[in-house]
């Protein structure tokens, strides 16, 4: 009897430790937000093998970068779930940076993207047709269910800009990482803040200047702050 009594105890402790390995997320997914939390995904474009753009003697991968720490540490210090696609500068396919939007169940997901073209912000939405969710979408069109909140989100983001004296192009473009997102989600590329009549060495200057990537995120993390009382208001988040 004791020796039974001892095996079932064996099982028992045996399963207990499967059950918790295999509830650990698996290497470089981010855990799941709690249920109920305001979240959001800040997706830092390119890095590792794809440089991106070439911004002055910066590749867009570092300027994105940045640009993603100083908005996480904005939100995260207003009490917002921060879930980051990349900390450090490694190669992520679109795929797996959409998986990572999508598993984090977030309530707005910004793309980040730097450029010298231009001038100020241009915020970019998903070209996709809006429609109804279905049971099983296509992975590559997961935003189509979400595009008509994606350009809310624009609009909030828009205004939170504009109130900061910057300017703001808006745009819908076809986007592979967040045509398979399933959440909000905008394109956020950042320009040189001032109309590009000057040098080119002056128009990348800016834009890896610490003062002027503060205030765009100061912008972008007020405009995230009234989406999150947006969505209060409403009681949802679902398209």
């Amino acid at each position: 009897m004791r020796g039974r009594v001892r095996l079932l105890a064996v099982l028992i402790a045996a399963a207990a430790s499967v059950f918790a390995v295999c509830a650990q997320p698996a290497p470089g997914q981010a855990p799941p937000v709690p249920a109920g939390r305001f979240a959001v995904v800040l997706d830092a474009a390119h890095g590792g093998s794809d440089p991106g753009g070439r911004i002055g003697n910066l590749p867009e991968k570092t300027i994105t970068l940045a640009l993603s720490v100083r908005l996480r540490s904005l939100l995260s210090a207003r009490g917002i779930a921060v879930v980051t696609t990349r900390e450090s500068d490694v190669t992520l396919d679109p795929e797996r940076r959409a998986e990572i939007a999508n598993h984090a169940e977030a309530q707005a997901c910004l793309s980040l993207h730097a450029s010298v073209e231009g001038s100020g912000v241009h915020l970019f939405v998903s070209s996709l047709a809006p429609s109804q969710p279905v049971p099983f979408e296509p992975w590559n069109a997961a935003q189509a269910a979400w595009v008509l909140r994606s350009m809310a989100l624009e609009g909030t983001l828009n205004s939170a800009l504009q109130h900061a004296g910057m300017t703001v192009t808006l745009g819908r473009t076809a986007l592979p990482v967040i045509d398979s997102m399933a959440c909000p989600a905008v394109a956020v590329e950042v320009a040189p803040e001032s109309d590009s009549n000057h040098a080119f060495a002056q128009a990348a200057a800016s834009l890896d200047d610490p003062a002027y990537q503060t205030r765009v995120a100061q912008a972008l993390a007020a405009a995230l702050v009234e989406w999150r009382s947006e969505g209060a208001n409403m009681g949802a988040s679902q398209p």
